[in-house]
């Protein structure tokens, strides 16, 4: 491999304004614990806090290696117990989800589950639009009047108080199957697992990470754990859990659950059951997804995900389980079809609230928090148009749809994203119990809210007032983080498999980034929806080509388009196969760019 020499310390301020440092695995480095008998993945590894004794279990993650007894979370055998009455009973049991891809992925597996063991399941999932997030009261009355009488919600209801209170009161048992910060009081219910409980146990909370559909697997195991107990399967086979891991996989990468630990292993295992395509809902949202290959982490939060997700935000929001859960490839392959079409129509409507909103925000003076609102923004995209935003501006965003209403009746939903080292949910925890919010709940990364439009200047203000030093702290810190720097010979198709094999990489467990250079930019353009494409050459001749996403109206794209002829530069990014072609190569997908000279 031909590896470059790059002084970090020389690039203080790239074009985007950042530092570069080195995270690790650079031969060259005698401070990072590094030997040489470690090996690049060994070195992947260490840079990212594993200790050296814990390498071998790391680098193979395995559900033996990582899987929790389901008991240590509290309540877990409470459900499980009622869960498996209801399935010894032959009850009503309705699954009730939210419109996202953690609600969907979640509603499935649970339906999935029941269904394996012979015992059908309804499904309940809210209209965005009509009846907002989490369980409606009304609705979980209605299901009960219709004959459920146990209700389990999935990634909704860890601050459902009054709607549970009006299902306790009606006499129907609810399980809360959630991952949400929870407030000190809980609500009434027959069981609430959620490991970011307040009172959780010590390896419960320590399992805070997962997402609701990781939790729900865990559920899995516990009911079917109990089931065994009595006797259930004496007459029939017990069901394979592990074919369920794919739905686990799509759900934790799309709902941006840190990969490390129990997560990382149920995404490594669950690509390997999605390659299988055993799911026909899923195989066919892979094809719908155009792709040719077996599904990478990456497909999943950036091709199936929002497909899922487009049902929920702009389209049907039952789409997505009804896709999941069917057993009907002709069925299948025509609902992939539609969230194909639903995902184009919120592409559209994506672009014109975030061309709206990032003009009311440079009106605005510079805040901690970013905080827009306005009317006839859909409210089924303004969490991916505050995605948008806070990975341009790199500070935390809400962005809010005002209703149609004037006066002090008016009101409007809000969804944000934050950065690492902002806890967005708990802020808009407290917003809400300091009477700034309708309603508001999330987790440390997103967060969601209702809010009257008389108190958005008041909640901006108590944002900027609660989290501006935890913004300026993460904000001070800004840096691109480097595990390896080539020369343009050395970014190879084995050294890129090679870097993969220490994923699979998402947040929590950041993917590889290496610098490559010195190169020149021999050509340089503008494709599909404004990225900045480049071919670029090195000292030895050697051609490498590279792309910067979304990038064209930005310093760094305007930079790299500007910047043929003699001068010299280093680019920092992700290095990827490049199969479209007769023949594979490895490719950048560049984060920043520095002068080499």
């Amino acid at each position: 491999m031909a590896q470059a020499s790059l002084s970090i310390s020389a690039i203080r301020t790239s074009i985007t304004g950042k530092s570069w440092r080195w995270r690790g695995g650079n031969m060259e480095l005698g401070d990072q614990g590094f030997g040489l008998e470690d090996d690049i993945v060994s070195q992947l590894l260490l840079s990212r806090g594993i200790a050296r004794d814990d390498l071998d279990r790391q680098r193979t993650p395995s559900l033996r290696a990582f899987l929790p007894d389901p008991s240590a979370l509290r309540d877990m055998d409470q459900a499980a117990d009622r869960l498996a009455q209801a399935v010894m009973t032959h009850e009503q049991v309705t699954v009730y989800g939210d419109y996202d891809v953690d609600g969907a992925t979640s509603a499935a597996l649970l339906i999935r589950l029941l269904r394996m063991l012979g015992h059908d399941a309804r499904y309940y999932i809210p209209d965005r639009l009509l009846e907002g997030y989490g369980p409606s009261g009304e609705a979980l009355v209605r299901l009960a009047r219709e004959g459920s009488s146990l209700i389990v919600t999935v990634d909704c209801g860890a601050m459902a108080h009054d709607a549970l209170a009006m299902a306790h009161a009606e006499g129907v048992d609810v399980i809360v199957v959630d991952h949400h910060k929870c407030a000190s009081e809980l609500p009434l219910t027959a069981a609430l697992v959620n490991p970011n409980r307040l009172d959780e146990s010590e390896i419960g909370a320590g399992h805070g990470h997962l997402a609701a559909v990781g939790v729900a697997f865990l559920l899995a195991i516990a009911t079917v754990r109990t089931l065994r107990q009595r006797g259930y399967f004496e007459a029939r086979a017990e069901p394979d859990l592990f074919a369920l891991l794919d739905l686990v996989a799509l759900g934790t990468v799309a709902d941006v659950a840190a990969l490390h630990g129990l997560n990382r292993a149920f995404v490594a295992q669950g690509l390997k059951v999605m390659a299988r395509r055993e799911n026909v809902g899923m195989a066919a949202l892979v094809d719908a997804s155009r792709l040719s290959r077996a599904p990478t982490c990456s497909d999943l939060g950036f091709a199936l995900g929002p497909r899922i997700n487009a049902g929920g935000r702009v389209g049907e929001a039952t789409l997505g389980v009804r896709l999941l859960t069917t057993t009907d490839p002709e069925e299948a392959r025509a609902i992939a079809a539609q969230l194909s079409q639903l995902n184009e129509e919120r592409r559209a409507i994506e672009a014109e609230v975030q061309e709206a909103a990032e003009n009311l925000l440079a009106a605005q003076h510079n805040r901690a928090v970013a905080v827009v609102a306005g009317k006839g923004w859909h409210p089924g995209v303004i969490g991916i148009v505050a995605g948008r935003i806070k990975e341009k501006t790199g500070k935390p965003v809400l962005v809010i749809a005002l209703d149609d209403s004037d006066g002090l009746d008016s009101q409007g939903k809000g969804s944000g994203r934050s950065i690492p080292g902002v806890d967005l949910g708990a802020a808009i925890i407290a917003a809400r119990e300091a009477g700034l919010l309708v309603a508001g709940g999330g987790h440390a990364m997103a967060a969601g809210l209702t809010v009257s439009a008389d108190k958005i200047d008041a909640l901006a203000d108590w944002l900027d007032d609660r989290l501006g030093a935890d913004v300026a702290a993460a904000a001070w810190s800004r840096s691109v983080a480097l595990d390896l720097a080539v020369a343009p010979a050395g970014l190879t198709p084995m050294l890129v498999e090679t870097l993969e094999s220490a994923g699979p990489y998402g947040m929590g467990w950041p993917g590889p980034r290496v610098a490559v250079g010195p190169l020149r930019i021999v050509k340089a353009d503008v494709v599909g929806n404004g990225h900045v494409r480049l071919i670029t050459s090195g000292a030895d001749g050697q051609r490498l080509k590279a792309i910067a996403f979304r990038a064209e109206e930005s310093e760094l794209g305007q930079t790299l388009l500007h910047a043929k002829g003699d001068r010299r530069l280093w680019l920092a990014g992700r290095p990827k196969i490049d199969d479209w072609g007769a023949r594979v190569q490895a490719e950048l997908l560049i984060d920043d760019a520095a002068w080499a000279d």
